[in-house]
């Protein structure tokens, strides 16, 4: 409560400025706000209002993430409704909990890129070697939470993430830019948006290196090892390394009918808290990810007809270098089984996805708008490569003297291929005048686990001038992730060929209210059943669990005047794991976020950003008190059109230096959680060249 009145506070000291003063940029405030950011296409494939698309979605446009000084996406995320970022404990990879549905690697929610998912296969998620992603080149961001199989295929399990990246209409020209801060963080960025022979051309390269926050924690993995086994090798009490450097380039160009779209990101990341929970000062992992994206899409194939043929190439490359357990860890008690350089580990993956995609609408039926979809995709783990110091005898490790070349003999996975094809139909039935129903299906061949369905039905109705209302339900599919099911020499999570894919329904009521033409509220209803949840019980694989969960989301936004806006929302939800009948753990029961934007004169503005979390429970099996509460709050200062065409802007995150942590994986390991970063200053500056 302290913090909440310290940001309102705060907010509305900045209020306190210069008296409002008449632009053309305040005169297009509300259309900025309630136009293009209203729409999104994620939900069916056609440019729909939130109020009106089949689904629960939110959307975040560049002009907010302007405003907030946002630096990466998982800042941004973590202001949409119902959508907490967590971090695992290796290298500090985000683990997004949606609806209360979490886990430490993070395949249930997809992660697209202009419509193209970027997920690798060994892990499910957006790679072990994620690392973020900048926000400089973004659009808009397109956030649904609950099913999305029925479109998307695998992965849209508890929600799907599409980050837009910018065209050349929205790119003026040059810009140029860079930001320096606490952490010794740097970052520095390039984009440039016209013509060139006829082109429509996108360009952007950004760059990062920072040694990360160095939050200290006092015991780990080790510690308990240490005290068992009679050692004294931990790191802790240690600081973190989150230290990482990455390059983001971007290049899109499009004529007529064809697009193509090439990127590039690249990743040197330090080990966080340790892929064991025991720290490592040294352990750095890399990751190259490459994508070629090619696009002909024809709006008047024929007189009903529209159609979109993509095919995309996306290549992932993870290399690590780990110290898993530090200079004198024994894990066995034996002293000819002490490791004098610590447990070493090199593992690396290797795998290339090759998609074809076809789709078209067809509007020949009055009322009636048809989509149809076929498709095919290859995925390929082509290399597989290892060397370490330690042979696994069950939980113990023996000592190999020195790093030996595994690959060939006891590697910790296999090289791996899996096809998919599928084919869908959706179908937005206008049967009666303000409502109308969407329904599809989606059929996916899976070359290693068979077939699986998934269809959704939702009826939107516009109840009045003001107010839509929307019936729900969907299911969708989790596909188990090559490390599920072919890790092998791994005594305490090996892999089961075998699996099935993980199942979710999901039932959802929503309401979109439009008070006024400067307030808008929403809020939504959901039930969920999750079953033949993978999971490693004891150390094999297996479909074994099943959750549910309901809850509550509600959003409002308040264009107060031409120079404030405020923006909040609160989400509720309550997991129970079926199999020991308590909370599903870790997520935040209750999340409350505030924001607000106002223009103090015509050159500066403030942006103050309030962020609540609670109620985060243990897992049945984990007797260590409840996951404390924070309320972080930031602010942002910015400055337009000095001399002319640059911008200053400076941020304070967490500005009242809360204590923020996020839960460990297993009791003992991290006893004390994982600590993020404190109190922190930035500053930015960029200039345009018309």
């Amino acid at each position: 409560m302290k913090k909440i009145i310290a940001w309102l506070l705060l907010t509305s000291l900045s209020f306190l400025g210069e008296p409002v003063y008449a632009s053309d940029e305040d005169n297009d405030t509300l259309k900025n706000i309630y136009g293009d950011e209203d729409y999104l296409y994620i939900a069916t494939g056609r440019k729909q209002t939130v109020s009106q698309a089949p689904a629960v979605a939110s959307i975040i446009s560049a002009k907010t993430i302007r405003q907030t000084g946002a630096r990466d996406i998982d800042e941004l995320l973590e202001t949409i409704p119902g959508l907490h970022v967590s971090y695992s404990a290796g290298g500090y990879n985000p683990i997004y909990q949606i609806r209360g549905i979490s886990s430490s690697t993070n395949p249930q929610v997809l992660m697209l890129i202009n419509g193209t998912p970027v997920t690798n296969i060994f892990a499910g998620n957006r790679s072990q070697v994620w690392g973020g992603m900048p926000v400089e080149n973004i659009s808009r961001i397109e956030v649904i939470r609950g099913p999305g199989s029925a479109i998307y295929g695998a992965d849209a399990f508890a929600g799907t993430i599409n980050i837009i990246t910018k065209n050349s209409t929205e790119i003026d020209g040059v810009e140029i830019g860079a930001s320096a801060g606490s952490f010794d963080e740097y970052r520095g960025w390039l984009q440039y948006g016209g013509s060139i022979a006829g082109w429509n051309t996108a360009f952007s390269a950004q760059v990062l290196d920072t040694h990360g926050q160095h939050e200290k924690i006092n015991k780990d993995m080790q510690t308990g090892l240490d005290t068992f086994i009679g050692t004294s090798a931990s790191l802790a009490p240690g600081s973190v390394n989150v230290g990482r450097k990455s390059l983001d380039t971007r290049l899109d160009i499009s004529k007529n009918e064809w697009q193509i779209q090439l990127g590039y990101q690249g990743r040197e990341l330090d080990a966080g808290a340790g892929l064991l929970q025991a720290l490592d000062t040294l352990g750095e992992a890399k990751a190259d990810r490459y994508n070629a994206d090619i696009t002909y899409q024809n709006t008047t194939f024929s007189e009903n007809w529209d159609f979109k043929a993509q095919y995309s190439f996306f290549n992932s490359i993870t290399r690590s270098d780990l110290v898993l357990l530090p200079p004198g860890a024994n894990t066995t008690g034996l002293p000819s089984h002490t490791f004098p350089d610590g447990v070493l580990a090199k593992p690396d993956i290797y795998e290339r996805h090759n998609r074809i995609d076809l789709s078209s609408f067809y509007t020949g039926l009055k009322n009636h708008d048809v989509r149809l979809g076929i498709g095919f995709h290859h995925q390929d783990q082509y290399k597989i490569e290892e060397k370490k110091n330690y042979l696994p005898f069950g939980p113990a490790l023996i000592p190999l003297g020195e790093l030996v070349d595994v690959s060939d003999t006891t590697p910790f996975n296999q090289e791996k291929t899996r096809k998919i094809y599928y084919g869908f139909v959706q179908d937005a039935w206008d049967f009666a005048p303000d409502w109308t129903l969407t329904a599809g299906l989606r059929y996916d061949h899976y070359s290693d686990f068979g077939d699986t369905f998934n269809p959704r039905l939702a009826l939107v109705w516009q109840t009045s001038y003001r107010l839509t209302s929307k019936l729900l339900y969907g299911r969708s599919f989790r596909a188990p992730s090559f490390a599920e099911q072919f890790n092998i020499n791994n005594p305490v999570a090996l892999g089961n060929p075998d699996l099935d894919p993980e199942i979710i329904d999901t039932y959802e009521v929503a309401f979109d209210y439009s008070a006024s033409h400067n307030l808008k509220l929403s809020m939504n209803l959901f039930y969920y059943e999750m079953d033949d949840i993978i999971r490693f019980a004891p150390t094999t694989a297996n479909n074994t669990g099943k959750q549910t969960g309901h809850g509550l989301e509600m959003e409002a936004n308040w264009n107060v005047t031409n120079k404030l806006s405020i923006y909040g929302n609160y989400a509720y939800q309550s997991s129970e794991d079926k199999d020991t009948n308590s909370d599903a753990a870790d997520a935040p029961q209750q999340q409350l976020y505030l924001r607000a934007n106002y223009d103090i004169s015509p050159m500066w503005s403030i942006n103050s950003q309030l962020n609540h979390v609670r109620d985060r429970q243990r897992a049945a099996s984990d007797l260590r008190p409840d996951i404390s509460n924070y309320t972080t709050i930031d602010l942002t200062l910015r400055a337009k059109g000095l001399n002319p065409d640059i911008e200053l802007a400076l941020s304070a995150r967490n500005l009242l230096d809360e204590t923020v942590k996020e839960p460990s994986e297993a009791p003992g390991s991290i006893p004390d959680d994982l600590p993020l970063a404190g109190r922190a200053f930035f500053v930015e500056l960029r200039k345009s060249f018309h």
